[in-house]
């Protein structure tokens, strides 16, 4: 299931709607919220997010806290408050959220194709997303690999091969670089990186842990 989530900010919440049910709720105003997850998940229903959510390793591209009443669900179907009991289905205009504070990405996971989200540009953002330390992979066009610095050392799953020869394990992102940190990915670098990497292989353990001894170029 694709989804986002959405969580009331604190100091734009002067009415104290957080952790509120539904029915102590006037309006649900898109703008006090801010977008904490855009992936997706491995769950058929909104009680598989809400269970997904709360767990202590929820999802890599999660950046919010245990999913709880007033957040807000938007799925295919449609927008979702989160209640004491299931879920309110309601209006949500999610282009009146604030998200400047997150960058487009492109996530790799091992053996699935990758897909676009948006993730804030953090520190602690990327080390979520990718489950460790980060370490870069530049490529020629202004973007760059972001993963798991100890990725293979700690026996994750090759993920794909890399241009210059090795393997880049477990999750990773690809990023546009800024003048100072991360940007988005323009629709264009989408494309490229999209198709470069819509090819999932196999890579057995065996030919990961072989590659030990390959570094990454650069480092953070």
């Amino acid at each position: 299931m694709r989804l986002r989530i959405y969580q009331i900010e604190p100091d734009k919440d002067a009415n104290r709607l957080k952790f509120r049910p539904y029915k102590d709720v006037d309006e649900v105003d898109p703008a006090i919220y801010r977008k904490v997850v855009d992936a997706e998940a491995d769950v058929e229903h909104l009680e598989g997010a809400f269970y997904m959510f709360n767990n202590a390793d929820p999802h890599p591209l999660f950046n919010g806290h245990s999913m709880a009443m007033s957040d807000v669900v938007v799925t295919e179907e449609g927008s979702f408050y989160c209640d004491s009991i299931g879920f309110q289905k309601i209006d949500f205009d999610e282009s009146k959220v604030d998200t400047s504070d997150l960058i487009k990405v492109l996530f790799v996971e091992p053996h699935k194709a990758p897909y676009v989200a948006e993730i804030p540009d953090t520190l602690e953002a990327k080390q979520q997303a990718v489950g460790g330390n980060i370490e870069y992979v530049y490529n020629t066009d202004e973007t760059a690999l972001i993963g798991d610095e100890e990725a293979k050392l700690t026996y994750k799953e090759g993920n794909r091969y890399l241009d210059g020869g090795g393997i880049i394990a477990g999750n990773f992102l690809v990023v546009g670089l800024g003048d100072e940190d991360c940007r988005s990915l323009t629709d264009a670098e989408v494309d490229k990186y999209s198709k470069k990497y819509s090819d999932a292989p196999d890579i057995s353990p065996e030919e990961t842990a072989a590659d030990v001894g390959f570094r990454f170029i650069g480092f953070m």
